[in-house]
């Protein structure tokens, strides 16, 4: 199974899907899966922009109403997590997940599902830990503070996703795993992002929910995003009993642009499967009908159970009776429906309506899940008191203020070693990042108005020798055997930049191994980007090319 992996998408699915096709028929492959891994931005109309959170100049409707509207539909079938610079009222809406235009599912806050017998997880958002105790009690319109904490992970879906017991094949996250960075090519992922340095040192940059995650799933792939860099590490856990021990290869990509490396093809074995189609996972709904008493809808603070004397349960895991529980409750059918159906209605480019306000829907997806399952649609008891709430709070329109988030008490950590409060990092979600919005900017500066032009110009595309992940590290002993993942000549959807590119181009090539690996393309457009930074104490001075937006707003308001 040939599956395509996407890095930040910013709503650029025309472009994305144009790219998939453009491979397609110069490899002679079909794919059969894409998967985003946030700042998916599903944007339907004018209000939606207004719940995302990016400033007011960058809030354009990019090409995702398209798809919502069913001018468009998407070629392949898109699985997608949540990021943070998502419309964030509309992923609220499916928070177990659901259609967010046809052939076009999202995976909610956490969820679980299968498709042709390959297991996918995924985890939306990013690690904020004074966030991190709360309940999902967001509520349009949000004001500067809800706007950022909503697209906060939460402790609560950390815990249904350790309860899961059976292997995960893939698993999502947004931002990435902290540590990850430490089985890779570490030099090279500084050479192209020096700001990152400090944070690395530390052991600071990333997110120890994710960390503690990936430790328990153990899944055979891990797919982030955020960075804006592609990095590749391969992960031996420690052994469990007698078994042999698991290795996660990891890989992060870029966001939709051109010469940036954000889309990669990997090979996944086929497996039997009882579906052509996507599917519900048991163990995973099983978990979520066990917990489903431990959610909160309020910003009151709250710690997992566990086996200390103090709580009744504290073990969620599903037996194989829980399992049949679901399958019954599904009345056997554990297919997901082409349920999609629209909450409000599309932007219309002939008809703009920019007083659009925010809106608050119910989803039909969600009720009628939460009806079979008997689950609690959170986002509708949060939205009951959302005359209380949600609604006293001052509306959208404080994106140029300081970010609010700075102002929450701060208070010791569940993990003993995270230190994001305490990071030098000027980006308040942990990680120090140019502005990506300038980054835009230069990408399009670098493609100019030609791009379309050369993408359609003969294939004299420059292919460097093949590239292989690094051998797997572990803490437990080293490995004497090279678990690589070989990897062919990457394949462009535009011809080679002029030979003015940086040695960033050439990242991470050797030759090829000679053991037999998990094949998968690469999908690279060539970089121009360089990053010059100065000192600023001990991190080095971001360059911000549009000064005067940031006039008025701290640095750590635009997130990366």
């Amino acid at each position: 199974m040939k599956i395509a992996v996407e890095g930040c998408c910013h709503g650029e699915l025309d472009k994305i899907y144009e790219t998939i096709e453009y491979l397609e028929k110069k490899e002679a492959v079909k794919v059969d899966l894409l998967l985003c891994c946030g700042d998916f931005q599903a944007v339907r109309n004018e209000g939606d922009m207004k719940c995302m959170a990016v400033p007011a100049k960058y809030r354009t409707m990019q090409t995702f109403y398209k798809y919502y509207s069913g001018e468009k539909k998407a070629p392949v079938l898109t699985i997608f997590i949540g990021g943070n610079h998502e419309a964030s009222n509309h992923l609220q809406e499916l928070p177990y997940g659901g259609w967010v235009a046809p052939n076009i599912y999202y995976l909610g806050y956490a969820g679980v599902v299968r498709y042709k017998g390959i297991r996918i997880g995924g985890l939306s958002g990013i690690f904020k830990s004074h966030d991190y105790r709360k309940g999902h009690h967001e509520f349009p319109p949000y004001n500067p503070e809800t706007l950022r904490s909503v697209y906060h992970i939460r402790n609560i879906e950390v815990f249904k996703l350790k309860q899961i017991q059976m292997p995960i094949d893939i698993f999502m996250s947004h931002d990435w795993p902290r540590g990850i960075y430490h089985y890779g090519n570490t030099e090279d992922l500084l050479r192209k992002k020096k700001f990152l340095r400090q944070e690395v040192e530390m052991n600071t940059l990333g997110s120890p929910a994710a960390e503690e995650l990936m430790a328990h799933l153990q899944p055979s792939y891990w797919f982030s995003a955020h960075l804006h860099v592609k990095f590749a590490a391969v992960m031996q856990h420690p052994p469990r009993g007698n078994a042999a021990p698991r290795v996660t290869k990891f890989l992060s990509l870029d966001k939709c642009l051109p010469y940036r490396e954000f889309l990669q093809i990997v090979d996944i074995p086929d497996r039997s499967s009882s579906s052509e189609g996507l599917e519900y996972d048991p163990e995973w709904f099983a978990v979520l009908k066990a917990t489903n008493g431990l959610q909160m809808t309020t910003p009151q603070r709250w710690n997992p159970p566990e086996n200390n004397g103090l709580h009744e349960r504290w073990d969620f895991r599903a037996s194989e009776a829980d399992m049949m529980q679901v399958v019954e409750d599904l009345s056997g059918e554990l297919g997901i429906p082409d349920n999609f159906s629209r909450t409000v209605p599309p932007y219309d480019p002939s008809n703009p309506q920019p007083g659009t306000p925010p809106s608050y829907n119910t989803n039909p997806q969600t009720t009628e899940l939460c009806a079979k399952l008997g689950l609690t649609d959170i986002y509708s008891k949060v939205g009951q008191r959302g005359d209380d709430m949600g609604r006293s709070q001052s509306s959208i329109g404080g994106e140029e203020e300081e970010d609010a988030e700075d102002e929450s008490v701060d208070e010791p950590s569940e993990y003993p070693t995270d230190t994001s409060r305490l990071s030098s990092s000027f980006n308040p979600d942990e990680i120090t990042i140019e502005d990506e919005w300038e980054e835009e900017e230069e990408g399009e500066e670098v493609s100019g108005t030609n791009a379309t032009e050369k993408a359609d110009l003969p294939s004299d595309i420059h292919t460097p020798s093949r590239m292989v992940l690094p051998e797997p590290k572990s803490s437990v002993s080293p490995s004497h055997h090279s678990l690589l993942m070989n990897l062919p000549p990457p394949s462009h959807s535009t011809p080679r930049a002029p030979p003015t590119q940086s040695g960033a181009d050439q990242e991470g090539q050797c030759d090829s191994a000679d053991e037999e690996v998990t094949a998968a393309r690469v999908l690279k457009r060539s970089s121009d980007e360089s990053v010059e930074a100065g000192n600023r104490g001990t991190t080095p001075r971001i360059k911000r090319r549009n000064q005067v937006i940031y006039q008025s707003m701290d640095d750590d308001e635009c997130e990366a």
